[in-house]
């Protein structure tokens, strides 16, 4: 089976979709790029996802090529200058699919694994990491919010760890992923193609990731909650109100509670505030509120992302995306001039905005 038809016949397939015994392999295929997300890639991806449910397929294995990683996200170019709505919704639907496929999906986030790789494989029904996984959301970074039903995880993490990777634009190795709930197994790259015979060969896939898995790594990111976890405790107090509806004022109180942390997390703090300082400020107030929303309404995946399509469709037409598309991905000379520049200039009428449900 083949989903690359619409890829010229001397070009390589964007993305490669074959049996391999019982199994149904899909493969992002844009290594020099690490496979960059694009709407041809959704579609095929798509394509895919829907024969092999009633091909007889027992799994969907689903990983990149290349050595630099699974994904490094949606291809920005394509976004920022295409159909935004019809590239994320096409995107959205497909996250949605692969979470709720009956053939149960094995994702593996081998290498850099960020944004729309981790909605591909982050709500898959099997998440595997190896020693050189390395996942992040850093969407504030050019001037949008984590999307791909990533505040659904970000929420769910433990001690608002969530919350401080997303508007730090954090990092997440093998044992940070698995300790706050983006992946479920650790199993070390040289055992993958193990693991692959293995599920070929009809070898059912909780039995076979568990088997082929090694405890993961320890989680820098869980111990960072000594100091993290005082913070969150005063800036996410419930003598606030929801950041939801004041997320001006919880941006606020945090990068002023960073900014005046004590003696035992001082310089992890200031490492955080300086980081935060750095980031859109109106990305980070609406990421606080659409985390804070998730946890406190409960929200499923398939509410996430209609929030999300929301949401996106209303910041990324904001000067700040194409700023900070300039001066990351074009420009590249990481000093985005931000609209607002400070937290504290933010203006609560346009965040509620914004987040209008």
């Amino acid at each position: 089976m083949s989903t690359d038809a619409s890829t010229p016949a001397h070009a390589e397939p964007l993305v490669i979709a074959r049996r391999e015994g019982s199994i149904t392999r899909i493969t992002l295929n844009r290594p020099r790029a690490i496979n960059a997300l694009t709407l041809e890639m959704f579609e095929l991806i798509g394509r895919a996802l829907e024969v092999a449910q009633s091909d007889g397929s027992s799994t969907i294995l689903l990983d990149g090529a290349g050595e630099r990683g699974f994904c490094g996200g949606g291809d920005i170019k394509e976004i920022s200058s295409g159909d935004s709505l019809l590239i994320l919704s096409t995107e959205y639907r497909l996250d949605l699919a692969l979470a709720e496929s009956r053939v149960p999906v094995v994702g593996v986030m081998d290498g850099i694994t960020m944004g729309g790789g981790i909605g591909l494989a982050g709500h898959a029904k099997h998440r595997v990491v190896t020693e050189r996984s390395r996942l992040a959301m850093p969407e504030v970074r050019i001037g949008i919010v984590p999307d791909v039903g990533g505040h659904l995880l970000l929420a769910h993490a433990p001690g608002r760890l969530g919350e401080m990777l997303a508007v730090t634009a954090g990092e997440m190795g093998p044992g940070d992923a698995i300790a706050l709930g983006f992946a479920d197994h650790f199993v070390p790259s040289e055992r993958l193609a193990a693991l692959g015979e293995a599920l070929a060969g009809g070898e059912d896939p909780a039995t076979a990731c568990a088997r082929l898995a090694e405890p993961a790594p320890d989680s820098p990111v869980l111990a960072a909650g000594e100091w993290w976890g005082p913070i969150a405790e005063e800036v996410f107090s419930t003598q606030h109100p929801p950041t939801f509806e004041d997320a001006a004022g919880t941006a606020t109180r945090l990068i002023r509670a960073l900014e005046a942390a004590g003696d035992d997390g001082r310089i992890a703090a200031e490492w955080a505030a300086e980081t935060v300082r750095g980031m859109c400020p109106v990305s980070v107030a609406v990421t606080l509120a659409q985390i804070d929303r998730t946890r406190r309404l409960g929200l499923g995946l398939a509410e996430v992302l209609a929030d999300d399509l929301r949401v996106l469709g209303r910041i990324a037409v904001r000067p700040d995306f194409a700023e900070g598309v300039r001066a990351q991905v074009i420009d590249k000379d990481r000093n985005p001039r931000w609209s607002p520049s400070r937290i504290e200039e933010l203006d609560p009428a346009e965040l509620e905005a914004i987040l209008a449900p």
